[in-house]
């Protein structure tokens, strides 16, 4: 394949009928609408580009220890005035995911910060203490910056017991981070808590896992193939899609190289330099 500002395995013809089929447009943020604390200088443009064709738009992130409300914060300071509905982190996908498929579950046990259960306290959940009367519908693990040993063993104990159902916010392992310190990440509390008591959780909702993309999908009664998920990592991002049955759209404005997108195997979807070539082929494919 050649690079042009865009590069796609289907062909011009397959990706501009693919492209035309798009409903929504799940963003991620860090190396795709800014860097750190710097906004690229078209994701204004791109956002309002996909207003203007009717493509709604959110913002997917793995890490649940902030509440929606901190991001919205963020990008408010960047100069992105996005909604409550727009944004979407492993947390609230968590809590959407429990309402689709367990509608009677009402008492939780959680381990994740206290952003983290606040979110869960907002949507009408009651947490359980550590106490071993005080028994969940649903055992809760996120990445818990405030983890206590107590708390933990009250995990495994709980996720011991078949009949509750275990669901864990993400798959990470470790957090990314410039510190000189390795941190353990949802992925890792897991392991340990499989280590203990032989269980894996029953579902683990964030990025590469489909789940996210299937609570937008099934909240707002979209197609699968009437989604994109955009980011700068192939392992991420672009999976996340592909185990979806959604458009995949890597960015070269991140982490990934052109390099290694031509090499992945297989290819994403979509490879194109940033998200403002992204708009202009959306735009494009709605003018054939």
């Amino acid at each position: 394949m050649e690079f042009n500002k865009y590069m796609s395995p289907m062909g011009e013809e397959k990706l501009m009928e693919a492209l035309a089929k798009i409903k929504h447009v799940a963003l991620d943020m860090d190396g795709t609408i800014y860097m750190g604390s710097t906004l690229f200088p078209y994701t204004i443009k791109f956002l309002d580009t996909l207003t203007a064709n009717g493509i709604s738009y959110s913002f997917l992130t793995n890490n649940p220890t902030k509440s929606h409300k901190d991001y919205l914060l963020k990008l408010e300071k960047l100069g992105i005035h996005a909604t409550d509905e727009q944004m979407y982190t492993s947390s609230l996908a968590t809590i959407d995911y429990i309402k689709q498929h367990h509608p009677e579950a009402k008492r939780l046990f959680t381990l994740g910060t206290p952003s983290m259960q606040e979110e869960f306290v907002k949507a009408g959940f009651e947490l359980c203490a550590d106490d071993p009367a005080d028994r969940p519908d649903v055992l809760v693990v996120a990445f818990d910056t405030t983890l206590e040993y107590s708390r933990l063993c009250r995990a495994t104990w709980w996720a011991s017991k078949a009949d509750i159902p275990y669901i864990a916010t993400n798959p990470d392992w470790v957090c990314p981070t410039d510190q000189e310190v390795i941190l353990v990440d949802c992925g890792s509390i897991c392991k340990a808590i499989e280590g203990a008591c032989k269980r894996k959780p029953d579902v683990v909702i964030g990025k590469p896992n489909p789940n996210m993309l299937y609570c937008i999908r099934d909240k707002y009664g979209y197609k699968s193939d009437e989604l994109a998920m955009v980011g700068d990592r192939i392992y991420t991002d672009v999976a996340t899609a592909q185990n979806a049955g959604s458009l995949g759209v890597l960015v070269l404005s991140g982490e990934t190289t052109l390099e290694t997108a031509i090499a992945n195997d297989p290819n994403p979807d979509l490879t194109a330099e940033n998200i403002e070539v992204l708009g202009e082929l959306l735009v494009k494919s709605r003018k054939k």
